[in-house]
C-alpha cells in the first residue's frame, strides 16, 4: 500500500550576505534618490547589509554606497531598452566582477520605507516578488522589490539575449518576462500583500474622499510603491502629474523621505 501523499517543507529562508540592489541610469533620478534610499534602509533594516547601487553617474552619490557599472544587456544595435536593464541584476558580472554574494534584494529608486524591512530577508523562498495589484488573476509580478540568490539565475539574462526578439513580442516588460521565467522554474513567490503597497492604489482615500482626506500608510505596510505619474515628491506636494486620482499633500513622506 502505498504512503499518504506529504506536503514538502517550504525553503529555508536565505542566509549568507544581505546586498540591497539598486539602479541609476540615464537622469530622471538624481543621486538624492540614492542617498535617501540608503538612509531608509539604514533605518529600517536590522544588522548588517551591503548598499551596491548599478548606476552610469557616481556623482554625488554617499560613500556608504558601493557604486559599480550596470552590467550589458548586450543587445542588438538600435534595439529598444525599455526598461529592460533591470534584468542585468542577474549578470554573471555581479559575482564574477563585483566580488557580491549572499541574498539580494532589489529596490526602486523612487520607493519610500515606512516599517521595518528585515523580514524580506528572513521568509522563506528562493524568489519573491510583488504580486501586481491591478490584475491579480496573473501571474505577474511588479518589480519594485524582489529578492533572489546572487549568482543563482544567470540564464534569465543569456535567455533574454539569445530570444530578444520574441521575448519582446510576448512581454511587454521585464517584470512581465521575469514573473513568467521564475514560474516555469517553480520558483515564483509573492511578499505578503500588505507589506509593499501602491501609493497610488491604496494609501489615496476613494472618490470623493480624496478631495477632503490626505492620503494614508495603510495597515501592515512597509514599503511604499511609487508608480505611474507620481514619485514621492509629487506626493509629498499633492501633485497628480495629470492622473484622475488627485491626492492632497501626504505631509508624513517627509518623516521617511529623506537622509
Amino acid at each position: 500500500m502505498s504512503s499518504p501523499a506529504t506536503t514538502p517543507p517550504p525553503a529555508a529562508a536565505p542566509g549568507g550576505d544581505r546586498v540591497i540592489l539598486c539602479m541609476k541610469w540615464g537622469t530622471k533620478y538624481g543621486p538624492e534618490y540614492v542617498n535617501r534610499l540608503y538612509a531608509m534602509v539604514r533605518r529600517h533594516l536590522r544588522g548588517d547589509f551591503r548598499f551596491v547601487c548599478l548606476t552610469d553617474r557616481t556623482d554625488g552619490i554617499r560613500p556608504e554606497v558601493e557604486c559599480r557599472p550596470i552590467p550589458p544587456l548586450d543587445l542588438p544595435p538600435g534595439s529598444p531598452e525599455r526598461g529592460w536593464t533591470k534584468l542585468t541584476t542577474f549578470s554573471d558580472d555581479l559575482v564574477a566582477q563585483y566580488g557580491l554574494s549572499g541574498t539580494a534584494l532589489f529596490l526602486d529608486l523612487d520607493v519610500v520605507i515606512v516599517d521595518d524591512i528585515t523580514p524580506f530577508f528572513e521568509v522563506p523562498g528562493e524568489f519573491l516578488i510583488i504580486h501586481d495589484w491591478k490584475r491579480p488573476w496573473r501571474i505577474t509580478g511588479n518589480s519594485s522589490v524582489y529578492r533572489f540568490t546572487l549568482g543563482a539565475h544567470p540564464d534569465v539574462l543569456a535567455t533574454f539575449r539569445r530570444d530578444f526578439d520574441a521575448i519582446r513580442a510576448k512581454f511587454r516588460n521585464e517584470q512581465a518576462y521575469l514573473s513568467d521565467e521564475m514560474h516555469k522554474k517553480g520558483l515564483l513567490s509573492y511578499w505578503d500583500a500588505r507589506w509593499c503597497a501602491s501609493f497610488k492604489y491604496h494609501s489615496i482615500p476613494r472618490w470623493p474622499m480624496n478631495y477632503f482626506r490626505a492620503p494614508f500608510i495603510p495597515d501592515g505596510a512597509r514599503i511604499l510603491i511609487f508608480h505611474g505619474v507620481m514619485n514621492p515628491p509629487d506626493a509629498l506636494a499633492g501633485r497628480s502629474n495629470g492622473n484622475w486620482r488627485r491626492p492632497k499633500p501626504a505631509a508624513w513622506i517627509a518623516d521617511h523621505w529623506h537622509e
